[in-house]
């Protein structure tokens, strides 16, 4: 069955907090009038995720694992699976302010990329994590001359047709954000960025410094692809 939009959530480990608050995003999505759909893709969870998350399948939700982790291979299996056109990034914790998602919805009718922002918006997130984003968002801006000032999964909405030819150059990592906004602004879509609210006091599921490494390298990667394809 097709559906008017597809929110897509990617977890890991997520057991303790899956079912309270999949009932609170359902809540709030039965009240907007939109017929939606939820998929929540487990990778490489080790606790009682996907136990819980198989006891949530119904009409509107649709639960799967894949047994290594990796972000990015949730985000390709997910939009793969999508019945809409339009496609929302949702972060289990819910720290982003739900109302961005009628309001991209809303956006995705006009524009091809919706980027929350939380810079743009609130934010209340550790120094670390902070210095990091802020980091890599400068090397984004200087490197792919990408202006932007959000790069997380999260908050972001896209539309299918414009993202789906692009899932091949997807890695098992989160670095899939820039690639997907790189690409579709090349190609000429319109993207818009708006403020988001957010409140994420929880420890990061992702090492610091190891996902620094592995950001800064894929963005190197895709500079480099992209200046070479330019010279060729």
């Amino acid at each position: 069955m097709t559906r008017d939009l597809t929110l897509i959530i990617p977890v890991i480990n997520e057991g303790n907090i899956l079912e309270e608050n999949t009932r609170k995003l359902e809540a709030f999505m039965d009240s907007q009038g939109v017929d939606y759909e939820i998929i929540i893709c487990s990778n490489g969870s080790t606790d009682d995720t996907v136990g819980v998350g198989e006891k949530l399948i119904g009409d509107r939700l649709r639960f799967s694992h894949l047994k290594d982790r990796g972000v990015g291979l949730a985000f390709r299996k997910m939009v793969e699976e999508a019945s809409s056109e339009k496609i929302i990034s949702v972060d289990m914790d819910l720290s982003i302010d739900l109302n961005f998602i009628p309001e991209a919805y809303g956006l995705l009718d006009e524009y091809n990329l919706v980027v929350g922002s939380k810079k743009m918006g609130e934010q209340e997130r550790s120094f670390f994590r902070l210095l990091a984003s802020n980091v890599f968002i400068y090397l984004v801006r200087l490197l792919m001359g990408l202006d932007y000032r959000d790069y997380s999964i999260a908050a972001k909405g896209y539309r299918r047709s414009d993202i789906i030819k692009h899932l091949s150059l997807i890695d098992h990592g989160s670095s899939y954000v820039v690639e997907l906004i790189y690409h579709v602004k090349k190609r000429g879509g319109e993207i818009i960025e708006v403020p988001v609210s957010c409140h994420d006091t929880r420890k990061s599921k992702f090492n610091i410094y190891n996902e620094s490494i592995y950001r800064l390298k894929n963005l190197l990667t895709l500079w480099f692809r992209e200046r070479l394809t330019r010279i060729m």
